[in-house]
């Protein structure tokens, strides 16, 4: 795993990361490889976790760098003062606008799987269609809850899944084949490579205020592998 990381923002008290899709957050049980708080330890020599994205996410995600900041900042994401958007490619077309209000619990039989469940913690995603390319579709999710995989679950829910994810879809690569009517494998491959192999989620912005009063408005953009996807859908839908 490179050791360099993508700083969108960082000043005293704390550091914005455009998080590689693969990376572990934080360490798990296992130390198992390298996180990005290891990393970012290296770098600074203490940080503190103010919230997580799953691995298979990319995208925005805060570290503080002192205890009252993060305390600070993890009392600010509890109270949800801070604004959480999200940009998924889903399967099929949704309607323009939506909101999801469904509580998610963790799978009875299946470990590690999430779930909607009128016995779980109260959670609520809204949701806005930005583009459609007939098969996929690009949404924004705006999260006011923080439930494990809840962008995913709640896209489960309402029938478009995220593209590519094994737990809540088929988990299927996005090959040009299946996007492409006439499309030839090149004589120097033997197969065809995917063009997108992982969870299709990306964590876009956060909106928030500091403990001074200052406003943040901080932005990742997508990263190449889900850019170069639109951009191949947009040429052949």
């Amino acid at each position: 795993m490179k050791k360099t990381v993508d700083i969108v923002f960082e000043n005293d008290h704390f550091v914005a990361i455009n998080k590689a899709a693969g990376m572990l957050s934080i360490p798990d049980r296992k130390q198992s490889e390298t996180s990005l708080k290891d990393i970012l330890i290296e770098k600074y020599g203490h940080i503190f976790t103010v919230h997580r994205l799953d691995k298979e996410t990319s995208g925005i995600i805060l570290f503080a760098k002192d205890e009252a900041t993060h305390k600070y900042l993890s009392k600010a994401f509890e109270e949800k003062t801070v604004e959480k958007y999200y940009l998924g490619l889903v399967h099929g077309t949704p309607p323009q606008t939506g909101s999801i209000d469904g509580a998610i619990m963790e799978h009875p039989v299946h470990k590690g799987l999430m779930t909607v469940n009128r016995k779980g913690k109260p959670s609520l995603t809204e949701y806005e269609l930005q583009e459609t390319f007939g098969k996929y579709s690009l949404v924004k999710f705006r999260i006011h809850t923080g439930r494990t995989h809840q962008v995913r679950v709640h896209a489960k829910n309402i029938g478009h899944p995220i593209a590519c994810d094994p737990l809540y879809g088929d988990g299927t690569p996005i090959r040009l084949s299946s996007i492409k009517k006439k499309y030839n494998l090149s004589k120097k491959e033997e197969e065809e490579r995917p063009i997108l192999n992982r969870v299709a989620l990306h964590s876009y912005q956060l909106k928030f205020t500091d403990a001074e009063g200052n406003a943040f408005d901080l932005v990742a953009e997508l990263p190449k592998d889900i850019r170069a996807l639109v951009q191949q859908m947009k040429k052949n839908a």
